[in-house]
């Protein structure tokens, strides 16, 4: 049996331990079965982000012609060529992410499936291996619901939609969050007619008013159907089927030659043997962790998507870096204080939040004002043309700070910036009023709304 001091099982989140622990003279293993670099890197985040961005310009483009610009209304994307070259950039960075980690001191990489036998010992391969520390970073893959006619048919997850060269005429996509909203926008930018089949609404996570109006825009370009429940899908002759009902309780039947399932992810927690060890799940399948994310077996930690928090590769690297400095270092024991959690929809509009929603500061009977601030009725916004865009803060009545800021519309994953800032500081309404912001600037809209919250109080 081999011993290490520091065991990793995933190299996504699990790199913000494994080079510095290893330079602190531990004995490190890092585990990893699939491609270097985890969820974000091959199969997320980064290649999705790749996507998007060629699927920006071509929207942008197309509606050049309301700015007086004419000649380039009608871009011709090559998306094949364009999927092929994220998979290359992707696969290349992953390669070389392993290559920096590969003749580190102190460091063994294994290429294999890690399982529990105990809570300190795995079998990894045909290595038995135990460790002083584990931790325990699987992250997740797409959840697949179980839909009568959907087993077996050629549906893609977000993971082949990443890498699908062929363009689909239609689109058939399940979900409304963010994987289907971000995609479902990329797909129809390049050409798709894209559907969305939709259980509640768009975006049912995000503040009411930023999702609708996320929807009445994104609207302008896909069939969205709220409030749908699907009951089945075939698949003949390469042609896909959604069947169900709608919100109205009518039954419809839509068809397309490609299907999206997009429904949220599930932990890859399922396959780690964890029944042979002390280590407690929640019924969602994520480990439970405490406020300094140690699971329910003494030296074992969890970080990233695998424990249900934040599924965002930002707060799995925050997490890292906190257990680098309490677990391995020993630098402190103070619990986990996350702060303000940001997100961001990469779509068309963006859409970008920290902190409450207004709907959960009623649910919990905070006093709080309401600053609104629309993008058109502003400097920038005119200059943009823009019909569209919000932003939207949350103040406390008695304190004057921020509870939540939520932003639908252009640059507003750049824009949220502020009000993290803001919020991670306990800054106040006049803190934010009381600088200069540059003009004509979309930040000024921020203020906008700022302005607003103050008229309120």
């Amino acid at each position: 049996m081999q011993h290490f001091d520091i065991l990793i099982i995933g190299s996504g989140g699990g790199t913000k331990l494994a080079r510095p622990a290893a330079a602190l003279g531990r004995r490190v293993a890092l585990v990893e079965r699939d491609a270097f670099g985890g969820t974000c890197l091959n199969r997320g985040c980064i290649p999705s982000k790749m996507l998007i961005y060629p699927a920006e310009i071509t929207a942008l483009a197309r509606e050049a012609g309301r700015l007086g610009i004419g000649g380039i209304g009608k871009p011709r994307p090559d998306f094949p060529s364009i999927v092929r070259r994220i998979g290359h950039s992707v696969a290349s960075t992953s390669a070389e992410q392993r290559t920096l980690h590969e003749p580190c001191p102190n460091l063994t990489l294994f290429q294999e499936h890690a399982r529990f036998l105990e809570d300190h010992v795995l079998q990894i391969g045909d290595t038995r291996v135990h460790a002083d520390q584990i931790f325990v970073a699987t992250g997740s893959r797409p959840h697949v619901p179980r839909i009568p006619g959907l087993a077996g048919t050629p549906f893609m997850t977000s993971t082949e939609a990443l890498q699908n060269v062929k363009l689909p005429k239609r689109l058939l996509v399940l979900g409304g969050g963010y994987i289907a909203s971000e995609l479902g926008f990329a797909y129809g930018a390049f050409g798709s007619d894209v559907e969305l089949f939709v259980r509640t609404r768009l975006l049912r996570h995000e503040d009411e008013d930023i999702a609708a109006e996320f929807a009445r825009v994104f609207a302008r370009h896909h069939k969205i159907h709220s409030g749908f429940s699907v009951e089945r899908v075939t698949h003949a002759d390469g042609i896909f089927g959604v069947e169900g009902v709608d919100a109205t309780g009518q039954r419809v039947r839509r068809d397309g030659d490609a299907l999206l399932v997009a429904t949220g992810v599930t932990p890859n927690t399922d396959n780690l043997g964890l029944d042979t060890t002390s280590i407690q799940r929640h019924p969602s399948g994520s480990i439970a962790v405490d406020d300094r994310l140690r699971t329910t077996a003494p030296g074992v930690f969890a970080l990233g998507d695998c424990i249900g928090r934040h599924p965002y590769r930002h707060t799995v690297n925050y997490e890292g870096e906190y257990l680098m400095r309490t677990a391995v270092r020993g630098d402190s024991t103070a619990p986990l204080d996350y702060g303000p959690v940001p997100r961001a929809v990469f779509s068309q509009p963006q859409v970008a939040a920290v902190g409450q929603t207004e709907a959960e500061l009623r649910e919990r009977g905070i006093a709080y004002i309401v600053g609104r601030a629309t993008y058109q009725d502003s400097t920038p916004g005119e200059t943009r043309l823009l019909d569209h865009g919000l932003v939207k803060i949350l103040v406390d009545r008695h304190s004057d700070r921020l509870l939540g800021a939520h932003i639908v519309g252009a640059e507003a994953a750049t824009m949220i910036h502020l009000f993290i800032a803001l919020m991670k500081t306990s800054g106040t309404l006049a803190d934010l009023l009381d600088m200069i912001f540059i003009h004509p600037a979309l930040p000024e809209v921020a203020r906008n709304a700022a302005r607003d919250a103050r008229r309120k109080r």
